[in-house]
């Protein structure tokens, strides 16, 4: 019964979930190239003059590591994702294609905060961006719970359950947070702090039957 589910699935969805995740394992990629171009000095300085100009470069270079980090941490949780994946639905599809889209633009609001960062027009773009993001690999986690047709034998629907709220956690200090720029945006980004003991908080999750690491232990 379930492989002839499977096959429906599949013929459901052309594309299979290796393909996929490689397509979007190239999006990730570009998109931290992309953060990096943004990093630069004016040409045609004197010698006395480097030194200031690297000083501000310092807000830009802050910004590429923080987008840095979260890009990583959103490639790690996919593909802590995609181990769970057996095949694919139209819902699990356009969810993550949603992902790939919010993270391809995310160079634009990395720009905002470095040239920006003081104004809460910007810190708010940056963290609605982040939580868009988190959202979309909870619904996904969701999905998979939902439908346990799609997931491979050793998925845990606790573990899955874990992974939502845990990604959930997330997604609510950095939505949080847009209302904390409106006073002040430096509290705003220290506020993204949070986000760290949050994701240590099911650190100690054990794995699912099979010794498969789980999406709810690696997103």
């Amino acid at each position: 019964m379930t492989n002839s589910v499977l096959r429906l699935l599949r013929r459901d969805v052309v594309v299979d979930p290796e393909r996929l995740v490689t397509f979007g394992d190239a999006v990730f990629a570009i998109a931290i190239t992309l953060l990096a171009l943004d990093i630069s000095v004016p040409d045609g300085l004197a010698d006395s003059e480097v030194g200031s100009a690297l000083r501000d470069a310092l807000p830009a270079f802050g910004a590429y590591l923080l987008s840095f980090a979260v890009i990583g941490a959103l490639w790690l949780a996919q593909h802590a994702l995609f181990r769970l994946i057996a095949a694919l639905d139209r819902c699990l599809l356009h969810l993550y294609l949603a992902l790939l889209a919010v993270v391809a633009v995310l160079p634009f609001p990395t720009r905002l905060i470095s040239e920006y960062g003081d104004t809460a027009v910007a810190t708010s773009c940056y963290a609605a961006t982040i939580a868009v993001a988190g959202a979309l690999i909870a619904a996904m986690s969701a999905r998979l719970r939902a439908a346990p047709d799609l997931a491979t034998p050793n998925a845990s629907a606790g573990h899955l359950g874990q992974s939502v709220v845990r990604t959930l956690l997330v997604v609510a200090v950095f939505a949080t947070s847009v209302p904390v720029s409106l006073a002040s945006p430096t509290a705003a980004k220290y506020w993204w702090l949070l986000a760290i003991p949050v994701r240590l908080l099911f650190r100690d999750a054990r794995a699912p039957e099979g010794g498969e690491p789980s999406a709810a232990r690696d997103s």
